[in-house]
């Protein structure tokens, strides 16, 4: 049996060509749908303003693609959900009213073992319990940045739409001008925005099952393991589905994905660099050339220039890779 690769930390930098999506939008303001933009520096050193998805919106996109993994695990054994995940509840482990009974007379460390071994989804997306007296964090293992759109190649415009009110039984013909009202045409404008988008996120795999107050695991290793592949999974179900508003009109099409995934075998952080600057490719590299100098072997960089290429590194680090484990 060839003896699998011990990952510490995983870093994804790429860029990502979404067409026609409406993925974050701020709000509307009459009949017009606002889309999210920011103020961004580029690899210039110019100022931009962009088209923007929230790292928030991708981190809910990954963890309901982990909740599902784990309630539908290809193994048939699932992973352990608590009460509220288990109806993807937004507060998670903090309305399962039963665990939050449970730790209630516990130290902040007892309370933190125990979330991890209830429920893989908080331990991996994090959480914060809050209580009588109680503000007890588990970081999330995961972390996404926002996902900008590349200046000069990212656009976003308003578009026409109409539709008819039904006529809601209106009978006497002194309301006969309130019934022409509503037959009327109702106008509203929806944006969509089409570009090359800036990704950036990172993977602390060796705090998986970890217990960063008490600082040892509180499951073993095989239980880690299973949450790693999920966690993999996750990621790739993020980029090929990526959900969000507006996705029964306006499904992203995904023209492309590109970058370069990196990953440690030492307690060393995977090097990440934005995709705002052009030659992040070219970055990653240097950087990782610079840490196995000082810790041979230590980062692996491994680029990718197609969605069909990413899905195939994933897999080979679902089949060759396990989480590090670190000192206990």
């Amino acid at each position: 049996m060839v003896e699998k690769s011990a990952v510490y930390s995983l870093s994804l930098s790429a860029r990502a060509t979404l067409d026609m999506h409406s993925l974050n939008n701020e709000g509307g303001e009459g009949n017009q749908i606002q889309t999210r933009m920011v103020d961004v520096v580029a690899g210039d050193g110019e100022l931009y303003n962009v088209n923007a998805i929230s790292g928030d919106m991708f981190k809910h996109i990954q963890a309901e693609h982990l909740y599902n993994i784990a309630r539908n695990s290809n193994d048939g054994q699932g992973l352990p959900l608590c009460a509220a995940c288990h109806v993807f509840d937004a507060n998670r482990i903090s309305a399962d009213v039963e665990f939050m009974e449970q730790i209630a007379e516990k130290s902040d460390a007892e309370a933190i073992d125990l979330m991890v071994q209830t429920c893989a989804l908080d331990d991996i997306e994090g959480n914060l319990l809050t209580g009588e007296g109680r503000s007890t964090p588990r970081k999330s293992v995961v972390e996404f940045g926002w996902v900008l759109g590349v200046p000069r190649v990212t656009t976003t415009n308003s578009y026409f739409h109409v539709k008819y009110a039904r006529d809601r039984g209106i009978e006497t013909e002194e309301d006969e001008e309130a019934r022409q009202a509503n037959l009327e045409q109702r106008i509203f404008h929806r944006p969509a925005s089409s570009g090359v988008y800036a990704v950036v996120s990172h993977y602390e795999i060796a705090r998986i099952g970890y217990n960063d107050i008490a600082q040892h695991y509180a499951i073993d290793h095989d239980a880690r393991a299973a949450r790693h592949r999920a966690l993999l999974e996750s990621v790739l179900y993020t980029f090929v589905q990526p959900k969000g508003a507006m996705r029964a009109a306006q499904m992203p099409h995904i023209v492309g994905f590109e970058g370069v995934l990196t990953y440690t075998t030492k307690v060393l952080p995977a090097p990440t660099v934005s995709p705002l600057n052009a030659g992040y490719p070219g970055e990653i590299e240097g950087v990782a050339e610079a840490l196995n100098a000082l810790y041979p072997g230590a980062v692996v960089t491994l680029p990718f220039d197609s969605l069909a290429g990413f899905a195939s590194i994933v897999r080979d680090l679902i089949e060759g890779t396990t989480p590090y484990s670190l000192a206990v």
